[in-house]
């Protein structure tokens, strides 16, 4: 038994003259996900009183784009169509399969495991129905973590790495991807139709539960908790990675998009983490000297606006700022530009750079071909009392000054 796609050329109506009954089905609503065909009596056909749950040899059984058809008999799985048009039923071939847009090897594995397992002898037997599956995207799946969830916080610039708990909101769809899984494991021989509704539940709390291993892989990525929403592609794959055993493998259906319209982290959280980033930016002596000035000018006018203590407390406050710590802001802004100039000066790994602007590793430049210049030697003077070689205007061991 088998499906034969209907040829759009068949001339004269000989083909319709076979036809003895037509299956087909209305557009799926958004709300369902499966549902049984229906049978819809042929005028030009003579068999009007046939059973429900029988498909008479050379039937037409039409399937829709965003539709599987799956044709059962004695509740095991022998037909399988997901590509859009009409086909006979001929009950002389073997079981057909048309994967349509669907992953045709997983169709195959499966329908090799769950297929048919005998044969009738060209007779129909006792039962047969024909179910139609949405395989369209479902949209518009709210969810939200009643509860924090960990989230693992990594920011290798300061060396922070820890876990903070955060709450997160948004929408998902999903779509069913091997329709004969979904049959096999979970809707069945349904008598009319299976709602959206009577999964929605579990598939919900299973991704909830998912969230948090998949929270802890983008962590490891180095995305941070705030940037979720522009790395929901990613999210997606790991949650269908995370969930593959229980949905993909086990009811055929896969995440196809999952969006964060909210992320929020505890309030203490975000404090201490913003903390912990400001003060590591302090290492850098000119951002520590521009929060001095920052807090010195904070400082006196605290204090000018106090009557008591006028413009010398104000003078005070601002000299004890400067200090504190033993350092001042001069000294730091010294220190950021002693070591921008380091920074510049200093070539990397005994590298050199050459007066056509190249750096160059070796002995040549290799832009230009210019010998690498010779260190420069520092030139000193020896004490005629002591002996001891100085750099100075005096010597350091005795004291003598430098002769003329």
């Amino acid at each position: 038994m088998g499906l034969i796609k209907a040829g759009t050329g068949a001339a004269g109506g000989v083909l319709a003259d076979q036809w003895k009954e037509y299956f087909m089905c209305e557009a799926i609503p958004a709300d369902i996900l499966a549902v049984k065909g229906r049978k819809k009596v042929s005028g030009r056909s003579s068999n009007t009183k046939g059973a429900d749950n029988i498909i008479s040899n050379g039937s037409v059984i039409a399937v829709a784009d965003g539709q599987c058809m799956l044709i059962v008999e004695q509740g095991k799985v022998v037909e399988v169509c997901a590509e859009p048009g009409e086909f006979i039923y001929d009950t002389s071939t073997e079981p057909s399969i048309f994967t349509g847009g669907l992953n045709a090897e997983t169709i195959l594995a499966v329908f090799e495991n769950i297929g048919k397992r005998f044969t009738f002898g060209g007779e129909a037997p006792k039962d047969q129905r024909v179910y139609y599956f949405n395989t369209k995207e479902l949209i518009g799946n709210k969810y939200g973590t009643p509860s924090p969830v960990p989230f693992r916080v990594v920011d290798r610039n300061i060396g922070l790495d820890m876990d903070i708990a955060i709450r997160c909101f948004g929408e998902y769809s999903y779509r069913i991807t091997n329709p004969l899984l979904f049959y096999t494991n979970v809707c069945g021989n349904i008598g009319d139709s299976y709602e959206r509704s009577e999964i929605e539940s579990q598939l919900k709390t299973e991704l909830l539960t998912a969230l948090q291993p998949a929270f802890a892989k983008i962590s490891d990525m180095g995305i941070r908790y705030s940037s979720l929403p522009g790395h929901t592609t990613e999210l997606a794959d790991t949650l269908n990675e995370v969930l593959s055993s229980k949905w993909r493998d086990l009811r055929g259906i896969e995440i196809v998009s999952f969006g964060v319209s909210s992320v929020k982290a505890s309030e203490e959280d975000e404090q201490m983490i913003k903390e912990m980033q400001r003060n590591a930016v302090f290492r850098d002596p000119n951002m520590g000297a521009a929060h001095m000035v920052g807090a010195t000018a904070a400082a006196m006018q605290s204090a000018a606006q106090n009557p008591n203590a006028g413009a010398a407390m104000a003078f005070m406050g601002m000299n004890m700022m400067g200090n504190a710590g033993g350092q001042n802001i001069q000294n730091l802004y010294q220190m950021g530009a002693d070591k921008r100039q380091m920074e510049q000066q200093a070539p990397a790994n005994g590298s050199w750079q050459c007066g056509c602007g190249a750096v160059g590793t070796g002995n040549f430049c290799m832009q230009c071909g210019a010998k690498r210049p010779e260190p420069k030697q520092e030139k000193g003077w020896f004490c005629p009392n002591c002996g001891t070689k100085s750099h100075g205007n005096f010597c350091t061991n005795c004291g003598t000054r430098k002769p003329v």
